[in-house]
């Protein structure tokens, strides 16, 4: 059984290759709205396989978000 640091640190559903996504959104400094995408694409349905559209459809919200926010400041 992993240990609580492991659990917290990096949980199975947070990496599918070798780099997590926190390590992506960290290196290219996105902003919240991206990170949040970018974390909700790469960990799509890692955690369950129920929860696979779910996460697309968070991805999608905070990439609209984004672009709703630089619609206000385009007016």
């Amino acid at each position: 059984m992993k240990n609580l640091k492991e659990k917290i640190d990096h949980p199975h559903h947070y990496n599918k290759g070798t780099i997590e996504a926190i390590e992506v959104i960290e290196d290219w400094n996105l902003d919240f709205h991206l990170g949040n995408a970018i974390k909700y694409i790469c960990r799509a349905g890692n955690k369950s396989r129920e929860t696979y559209k779910e996460d697309l459809k968070k991805a999608i919200w905070y990439l609209q978000r984004k672009v709703d926010g630089l619609e206000k400041k385009d007016r």
